[in-house]
């Protein structure tokens, strides 16, 4: 049985993530936003509850949550929301767009988002509160860890490894057998063809550290 969802967050992957939980027959209870000023009120038909400390008044075996805070320019935040509520006794549901084609054997953690037109090849497995962006592909056997943001267009091939906390641009390559450094950005546009260290930035084809 589907539980009723609260979103986090009223902003453009909000508005993104509700329009596919409405389109797969969630029951979205409302979303709610940091701002206790924040005027928006609507999204969908779907009203702002409050901030997000009025989530801690709904029983957490009764609701589920959907992070639908952005991973652009607050990504600390989007993962300090996610382990908050966790530690709280909340668990986050995985939302994945109708047309986005899952190979069967797909492992998906808690909370991943799959966007419109998502392509996952066998033998992958996602991390928790991981976004993997509209029409990313992801190919055989990677594994792609916690708090990862596969963005627009991106391209992984085969037996890649991405660690925790990374970032990929949209329309970013990674060729087959690579491995990603935690806390890594691959800049929009980027060409991987060498291993990635950790907690650094590369760009440009082929891609180089900056």
């Amino acid at each position: 049985m589907k539980l009723p969802i609260i979103v986090l967050g009223g902003g453009g992957h909000s508005k993104v993530l509700m329009n596919t939980l409405l389109m797969t027959s969630f029951d979205v209870k409302g979303f709610t936003t940091p701002d206790s000023e924040d005027q928006m009120k609507i999204i969908f038909g779907v009203k702002r509850l409050g901030t997000d400390d009025i989530i801690r008044s709904f029983d957490p075996t009764q609701y589920k949550l959907v992070n639908g805070i952005g991973s652009i320019g607050s990504p600390g935040i989007r993962k300090e929301l996610f382990y908050s509520f966790k530690n709280n006794g909340y668990q986050f549901e995985n939302v994945i767009h109708p047309s986005a084609i899952l190979s069967k054997d797909t492992r998906l953690l808690e909370g991943v988002q799959v966007m419109a037109g998502v392509i996952i090849q066998p033998g992958c497995i996602v991390g928790a509160n991981t976004i993997i962006n509209t029409r990313a592909t992801i190919e055989h056997d990677c594994l792609i860890g916690d708090n990862v943001h596969i963005s627009p267009g991106a391209i992984i091939c085969g037996d890649v490894i991405i660690g925790d906390n990374v970032h990929v641009g949209a329309g970013a390559t990674v060729i087959q057998g690579i491995r990603i450094g935690k806390n890594s950005i691959i800049g929009a546009g980027s060409v991987v063809t060498r291993n990635v260290t950790e907690g650094v930035k590369v760009v440009g084809v082929p891609a180089k550290e900056v």
